[in-house]
């Protein structure tokens, strides 16, 4: 009799994920197609993509596979923090990282790029899962208990603002603070901090014209159509565009240098313009189901670190979708933050396909238990 088992990790996630992926390469193909004149090949931005989804697939595979307890280690959390923020440095350092339009968020690594700041992002999520897993009895002592564990994602918001990329940063420290929040944070603790950093992101969005030109022009874009309302008028033109069912795959004409990034930023306009309502109300959906799967990860952790870890990574992911959605659609100002799974970016899939293989080893370990015996004789 074998006396070895396998614990099977959660399906709905990696159904759910390979949906979002498809429908994202999907979109990405409609949204880029037509660059075939400057590339010579229509499926560039596609090949490009699938080339991050396969190394985001190895990636998952393996750490799906990795104990996740691992990562609780002080000298592994350790590691991973000095390697973001030397790739952090590194990428604000004038002739080393790639300015692209003003922003200086890239490194070229032999001859491909990445960015340092997706790293970070779940760097961040694993530091404050063991960092609150053994703070938990001081979270009722603001100064000394609460304040210390917002170092790390501080600098890290300080130095990706260097890039300058507040979305990215902002996005750091609102997941840190719902993982807070997670743990225990008391009420009075959380309002305040949430006060200090709505003055912080307002201050700075405020203190450049046009940080606040682009901060006013969302409540009415159209007005300032000419200056910074422009993107967001020609996304809003798309998604009434689209209508309840869409214009059909690849018929949308505002990714025809209408809309600026429609492969990146705004490519949830792409869908709402090649499949209208229908088919955002759909994306949206399946990212709340992710959202949900997740979360039921964390719920059912074994442990406390696990816990936290799994809801650390689910709501980064969720949060990233939702500050997307949210600037496409003009309820919240215009930033760049890409769509998970579906904005063009080999380093963002590649990075949110290895997050959500560690979310699977978490759930691998409440799995149902199959014996070696038993799958055996089904595979014969």
């Amino acid at each position: 009799m074998n006396k070895t088992a396998r614990r099977t990790c959660d399906k709905t996630v990696v159904l759910l994920m390979i949906l979002l992926i498809v429908l994202g390469l999907i979109t990405l193909f409609s949204a880029t197609y037509y660059q075939r004149t400057a590339s010579g090949d229509p499926l560039s931005a596609v090949k490009k993509q699938l080339l991050g989804v396969a190394l985001g697939a190895a990636a998952c595979v393996f750490l799906s596979n990795v104990p996740y307890r691992l990562y609780r280690r002080p000298q592994v959390m350790l590691a991973l923090l000095g390697v973001s923020a030397v790739l952090l440095i590194l990428v604000i350092i004038p002739g080393i990282g790639v300015s692209i339009n003003g922003s200086r968020r890239w490194l070229s690594i032999a001859g491909m790029s990445m960015q340092p700041s997706e790293f970070a992002k779940y760097a961040m999520v694993i530091f404050m899962a063991g960092a609150l897993d053994r703070r938990s009895g001081e979270l009722h002592r603001f100064f000394t208990g609460v304040v210390p564990l917002l170092i790390v994602p501080g600098v890290m918001f300080l130095l990706i603002l260097e890039q300058p990329n507040l979305s990215t940063g902002g996005s750091i420290l609102i997941c840190a603070l719902l993982m807070l929040f997670s743990a225990g944070l008391r009420k009075r603790h959380m309002t305040l901090l949430g006060l200090c950093g709505l003055c912080v992101g307002a201050f700075y969005a405020w203190s450049a014209p046009y940080r606040r030109e682009r901060l006013l022009s969302f409540r009415d874009p159209f007005a300032k159509m000419s200056d910074e309302g422009y993107q967001l008028s020609q996304s809003l033109i798309a998604l009434g565009s689209g209508g309840l069912f869409g214009m059909g795959l690849g018929q949308g004409r505002q990714k025809f240098a209408y809309l600026p990034y429609p492969e990146s930023d705004f490519i949830f306009a792409i869908v709402g313009e090649d499949f209208g309502l229908a088919g955002c109300t759909a994306v949206i959906l399946l990212f709340c189901a992710f959202v949900f799967a997740g979360l039921r990860v964390a719920i059912e952790s074994r442990d406390r670190y696990g816990s936290l870890l799994a809801g650390g990574i689910t709501s980064m992911i969720g949060l990233q979708a939702f500050i997307n959605m949210g600037v496409v659609t003009g309820i919240m100002p215009t930033t760049g933050l890409p769509l998970p799974f579906f904005s063009a970016g080999g380093t963002s899939v590649t990075m949110i396909m290895a997050a959500v293989g560690i979310l699977l080893n978490i759930s691998r370990e409440q799995g149902r238990v199959i014996p070696q015996g038993k799958e055996n004789n089904r595979e014969a």
